[in-house]
């Protein structure tokens, strides 16, 4: 029994002390997968992808739509810019026209003031001739009657004396009437002057008004630019595209919203063409030189990339109404670096009767008074402008503008 116990002993020891191998572990128990180890997505998963593309195109539909307002905005800022730069040209033009009105009338007191001068001189010569022979006109008229030799003689003189006196009253009122009249003009010209002054500086104001909303505008318009670019990264992200794609589909939009706003604008262009052409009188045009219109389209051909300065006459840069007056000044021509005077200055024409060199206008109001905008006609639908501060000199379609209010003729 002791033989049988010893061997049990020994392998206890030893395996308390570490001489034998260590059984094997047990298998431990199983344990549910986490979703981490899942190599499918959930429902779950797919759900809340879905939901964040569709968050993340909604972010990008509303940032288009700022976009597309603010982009608007600008163009109304445009407009509005560059109707202060047409009132400014304006009250230039009409400062100019006062100005150079109130010299004349000065010219015309200076010349009347001499007249005037000059006629009292030779009225006192004559009542000093008078005196001379009599002392007074009276005592001269008596002398010259008594001294009369018969009836005839008499006569003479009496006549003689009434003229002379009447001749001398007549130089003198007529002297003293242009002169009072010539001051008259001048001073009327010389207010004129100062209320033509007064409002181009309102003009000028109104005008740095407007330029500082469009540097506004252009900087709003930046921020939601670089906003939206973003928006379509994560976009293109979401939708497993790509940045370029989304941009060129935007840009398709655009495209094909600006064709559909241009043949809505030539339509409405032949429809007014037809009316003129119902007209029973329509106007008689003015005689059109192909050679003037090609010197002044190849001026404004050779501006296209410059930029639009205000009241800009070149060479660094122009505003419309400096960009078609200097162009038809090398086609023979002076306008007035005005759009409103540029159209009263030339011969209205209609859409059907546009030829190369023939000027368009814009107006909201529909008044050619109110006229702010002016390119020059190239043929093919297609004209050169200056468009509007912040942009360059460049060729574009008839109808970028909309319908052109008026066509007219240099």
């Amino acid at each position: 029994m002791a033989r049988r116990f010893l061997p049990t002993l020994l392998l206890a020891v030893a395996g308390v002390l570490g001489l034998l191998p260590a059984a094997a572990a047990a298998p431990a128990p199983a344990r549910p997968a986490s979703p981490a180890d899942d190599p499918y997505p959930s429902a779950e998963d797919i759900a809340r992808a879905q939901a964040e593309a569709d968050a993340k195109a909604g972010d990008v539909g509303a940032i288009e739509a700022r976009l597309t307002a603010a982009q608007a905005e600008l163009e109304e800022a445009g407009r509005t810019a560059e109707q202060a730069v047409e009132a400014y040209n304006g009250a230039q033009a009409r400062l100019v026209r006062a100005k150079a009105e109130a010299e004349a009338a000065a010219g015309r007191a200076t010349a009347a003031e001499a007249a005037r001068v000059e006629a009292a001189d030779r009225a006192a010569g004559l009542l000093a001739e008078v005196y001379r022979q009599g002392g007074s006109p009276e005592l001269s008229a008596i002398n010259a009657l008594l001294g009369a030799s018969g009836p005839g003689a008499l006569s003479d003189r009496a006549a003689a004396v009434g003229v002379a006196g009447a001749r001398t009253r007549q130089i003198l009122d007529d002297a003293t009437s242009t002169a009072a009249a010539a001051t008259r003009a001048r001073d009327a010209a010389r207010a004129a002057e100062d209320a033509a002054g007064r409002a181009a500086e309102e003009v000028r104001v109104a005008k740095e008004q407007a330029e500082a909303r469009l540097a506004a505008q252009q900087a709003q318009v930046a921020e939601i630019g670089r906003r939206r670019e973003q928006l379509l990264t994560e976009l293109a992200a979401a939708r497993n595209t790509t940045v370029d794609l989304e941009r060129q589909r935007r840009e398709a939009l655009e495209a094909i919203a600006a064709r559909e706003a241009e043949e809505a604008a030539r339509a409405a262009a032949a429809a007014a063409a037809a009316q003129w052409a119902a007209r029973p009188n329509p106007s008689s045009e003015s005689a059109w030189s192909a050679d003037g219109a090609a010197a002044a389209i190849a001026f404004a051909r050779s501006k296209i990339g410059l930029p639009y300065i205000w009241g800009g006459e070149g060479p660094e840069g122009y505003d419309c109404s400096g960009l078609t007056m200097m162009a038809w000044r090398r086609g023979g021509k002076n306008l007035t670096h005005f759009a409103a005077d540029q159209y009263a200055e030339s011969t209205p024409v209609s859409y059907a009767r546009l030829r190369p060199g023939d000027l368009v206008f814009w107006t909201k109001t529909g008044r050619a008074a109110d006229i702010y905008h002016v390119g020059i006609y190239i043929g093919d639908d297609q004209m050169i402008e200056a468009p509007r501060p912040g942009t360059a000199i460049k060729q574009a379609s008839l109808w970028i503008m909309g319908r052109p209010d008026f066509y007219a003729r240099p």
